[in-house]
């Protein structure tokens, strides 16, 4: 018999889901009982579709994440709905396979992905497993806040329920990457591989499945550290400098960096150069429409490279432009049966696969076209750049010279007059953010305006 909670009288703060998921401070807005509201109006969304529904829970390797994990698995129990609750930390694109896999209603999972370390947070997979579409999630944020608002009761369960199984999902997850990749040639072809894990839940994920040959994994920042070593789990290069200098050190063929969740990648190549996510985009292209062979479209975010679009003449495929934010993404990957999607902070899914980001997927993608190729990551970039040219930047921003770019985190145009523009997009919401410094705001004001010009953003 379930346990009804019946919680605070004090107004709740309101729910909100961004882009991906809920995310709040812990203690703060995120708490057992701003979770417990969340994961009731989870709980009723499946239940809407009648009994016998199967959810899924996983979680990361923040502060207390399995223990919240816990507690929205009781809930879900307390809402006669049974579910899976992983028995270790595991990437969020796990999950969102185990949905598929098990064919359950969806997914909830414990994770503030790339965030600082003060945060945690929910992420739900619809039975698509992809990213919740804006309908899902409005309907959730509904339900949800219209329980807290009324301090409504919980209806949560004992924790040795017998709906809430315990379940490791890296077996079946395994089983589908094999049949992704052809994991057999990687794993005899001698690579020396670096998996910066960025103390995250993809610990143990690529030495698992690359081990049993003469392909070597070493993992980096493997073990749990909720402080994530004073840095956020977000791969790129201001939060990679051991990944970074060990490259550089020599002895390593590919470094492979996930997120917190491991659903992001980063690639840094043999010389210690990391390759920005606009080529990551490009070369994933080439892996698989010229060297795989598949055929089909391909989706990028409207702040991708338009080295897709040489790519997609070359090769005669259609290449969409979709707003910002993998929720966008996914749904036109699936109505066009694109063979690739991406976006620019480092999310790529793969077709066959699930309409979801998977930094695992991606990265061991690399070791792969680095395998059929017989080429380095560098040699790699080298062949990209023969095919479509160089990335085109600006030569003049605002009528002055710009002197130097930083493209780890999107694009910094440092200029000859010593001021500067930065155009790069939020990981978390739909936005592109322009900044600019200069000695005037007049100054400041045209910079802005003519790289909001550039992406398409004046007037807006």
């Amino acid at each position: 018999m379930p346990l009804y909670l019946v919680m605070s009288s004090m107004p709740a703060p309101q729910i909100k889901f961004g882009t991906d998921g809920w995310r709040g401070i812990i203690g703060d807005d995120f708490t057992y009982e701003s979770l417990r509201y969340a994961a009731q109006g989870v709980a009723e969304y499946l239940g809407r579709n009648g009994p016998d529904q199967l959810a899924v829970v996983g979680y990361d390797c923040r502060f207390a994440s399995e223990v919240f994990a816990e507690e929205v698995a009781r809930v879900l129990a307390g809402n006669d709905i049974r579910s899976l609750l992983f028995d270790r930390p595991s990437p969020t694109q796990v999950a969102s396979w185990t949905v598929i896999d098990q064919k359950a209603a969806g997914a909830a999972v414990i994770t503030a992905s790339h965030n600082p370390y003060l945060c945690n947070g929910l992420k739900y997979k619809p039975e698509t497993g992809s990213s919740a579409p804006p309908e899902v999630i409005a309907e959730l944020e509904r339900r949800i806040n219209a329980i807290a608002g009324a301090g409504g009761a919980v209806q949560r369960a004992a924790r040795d329920h017998p709906l809430i199984g315990r379940y490791d999902p890296r077996p079946a997850y395994y089983r589908q990457i094999g049949k992704m990749i052809d994991l057999a040639p990687i794993r005899l072809g001698g690579l020396r591989v670096l998996h910066e894990v960025m103390y995250g839940s993809g610990y143990g994920y690529v030495e698992e499945l690359l081990g049993g040959g003469s392909t070597t994994v070493i993992e980096l920042h493997a073990k749990r550290n909720p402080f994530f070593g004073g840095f956020n789990p977000e791969p790129i290069p201001d939060n990679l400098p051991e990944a970074l200098q060990t490259m550089k050190s020599g002895g390593y063929d590919l470094c492979i960096c996930t997120d917190g969740d491991a659903d992001r990648v980063g690639i840094i190549d043999g010389t210690g150069r990391f390759v920005n996510q606009l080529q990551v985009y490009a070369l994933l292209m080439v892996y698989l429409i010229e060297m795989r062979g598949w055929k089909g479209p391909v989706v990028r975010s409207v702040n991708m490279t338009h080295m897709a679009d040489a790519l997609g003449e070359r090769y005669g495929v259609p290449v969409y432009e979709v707003p910002v934010g993998f929720k966008n993404v996914a749904p036109k990957m699936m109505e066009t049966d694109a063979v690739l999607g991406g976006e620019e902070s480092g999310g790529f899914a793969i077709r066959g696969h699930i309409p979801e980001r998977d930094g695992i997927l991606a990265g061991l993608c690399f070791a792969d076209m680095m395998v059929r190729g017989g080429r380095s990551v560098s040699q790699l970039l080298e062949d990209l750049e023969a095919k479509v040219g160089p990335q085109k930047q600006p030569r003049t921003v605002a009528g002055v010279e710009v002197e130097r770019v930083r493209d780890d985190d999107g694009f910094k145009f440092f200029l000859r007059d010593g001021s500067w523009v930065l155009l790069r997009t939020s990981g978390t919401e739909p936005l592109i953010r322009v900044y600019a410094e200069a000695r005037d705001a007049a100054g400041v004001e045209k910079r802005l305006a003519e790289l909001e010009a550039v992406v398409g953003l004046e007037g807006k």
